[in-house]
């Protein structure tokens, strides 16, 4: 006997929940995940709570949706390093798009950022399964260019670690880039002045 197939959702349906994540976002940013209730996001979002929860059972089950996106855009760029490329065009490649990402994805490093510093406790499983199977991967095409010649000798996974730290400082600490630089150089283009000096520092 065939299970029943679960309703697709309606178009309003899918936009009143990207509604209530564009909100949830917004308050799990500023005030992290134990500071922020239900009562916020409903109100951010502008609507009730009960109208919240029909689409959403808890804060909880906003959260990790949130997160479950966040990882996926965010390791999305170490996937796209290529053990085929060019060692020099790839981690460039890779400091560029992380650069990019803490220009357009701040309050989504901070909701990381937050969560890390709680203990990640609701996402300890997939920083030791799915997080660590891709950086160990990715170490070791870095270890394979440093054999043949290609890459000076480094420890793979902290040359990885080193590019998380200080690309997302321009994300999670930007209003302290923004006063420390100054209106001269605390424009858009402090993304641009940082990824060339952050490609001369890793690849110089």
């Amino acid at each position: 006997m065939d299970k029943p197939t679960k309703p697709r959702s309606t178009r309003i349906q899918r936009e009143k929940r990207e509604l209530i994540l564009e909100a949830a976002l917004e308050v799990f940013a500023q005030h992290g995940f134990r500071g922020a209730t239900i009562d916020q996001i409903a109100e951010a979002a502008g609507m009730s709570k009960p109208n919240l929860l029909y689409y959403f059972k808890s804060k909880e089950a906003i959260f990790v949706t949130l997160i479950d996106r966040l990882m996926e855009a965010w390791l999305a760029p170490l996937r796209e390093m290529d053990a085929d490329g060019d060692p020099i065009t790839e981690i460039r490649s890779y400091i560029r798009r992380k650069i990019e990402m803490a220009r357009d994805f701040p309050r989504e490093s901070r909701l990381f950022a937050n969560e890390i510093l709680q203990g990640a406790p609701r996402i300890l499983p997939l920083l030791e399964g799915e997080l660590k199977e891709l950086v160990d991967e990715k170490a070791e095409i870095i270890r394979q260019w440093i054999r043949q010649g290609r890459l000076k000798k480094t420890d793979p996974h902290h040359f990885i670690f080193a590019i998380w730290a200080t690309t997302q400082h321009y994300a999670d600490f930007d209003v302290q880039v923004r006063a420390v630089l100054g209106p001269d150089k605390g424009g858009e283009g402090r993304f641009e002045d940082a990824a060339a000096f952050l490609e001369r520092l890793f690849l110089g």
